[in-house]
């Protein structure tokens, strides 16, 4: 007799495919699965796996912070690829000449890479001039930017949580006593 092995928990919890009926995309993940298939780069690989990703894991990436990454002396002639938007950034006035793929571009980022002689490009393009992902740098906004992440962790209230109170309001009677402050009980 075999040994009966529980399959209870037995799955793999990242996408295959996305969930996203957009039909560029889906193109986009057809050609990068050929890719990640025929060649073996890692970096077609990573790519497919974001393409598949969620709209709150593709976070969009600021022009200035391209910038600022691009700026180092080792990535000077390399294409910046970002699986997600590029927006604009009106607190930055210089921008260098760059070249960037991306999934989308807001139009102010556009018209300011193209405006410096910099480069947009998309994913198919990118295919065709790199398809092993030769001179690029693989790029992502920050994840952990969304409000919303300032609520996780431990309770609000409990010792050494910095988690943000869901609270209807910030004035004077909302959440400002006990716990709060030391006039009140004590200070957590």
């Amino acid at each position: 007799m075999g040994i009966d092995i529980p399959h209870k928990h037995v799955r793999k919890v990242y996408r295959r495919e996305p969930k996203s009926n957009d039909v560029y995309i889906r193109l986009l993940v057809k050609l990068y699965r050929f890719l990640s298939r025929r060649t073996d780069s890692k970096f077609n690989k990573v790519i497919l796996k974001r393409l598949c990703m969620s709209r709150t894991n593709r976070q969009p990436l600021s022009i200035a912070r391209l910038v600022r990454q691009m700026k180092k002396k080792e990535r000077d002639g390399k294409t910046a690829v970002v699986v997600g938007t590029v927006t604009d950034d009106l607190r930055i006035y210089k921008i260098p000449k760059l070249r960037v793929c991306a999934l989308r571009f807001t139009e102010g980022a556009r018209s300011r890479i193209l405006k410096t002689g910099g480069e947009v490009m998309t994913f198919d393009q990118l295919a065709i001039r790199a398809p092993k992902g030769q001179n690029t740098i693989l790029l992502q906004g920050p994840r952990k930017a969304r409000e919303a992440v300032r609520h996780f962790g431990p309770a609000p209230g409990l010792p050494h949580s910095h988690a943000k109170p869901y609270v209807r309001a910030k004035g004077r009677k909302f959440e400002r006593a006990r716990g709060r402050r030391k006039s009140r009980g004590y200070r957590a």
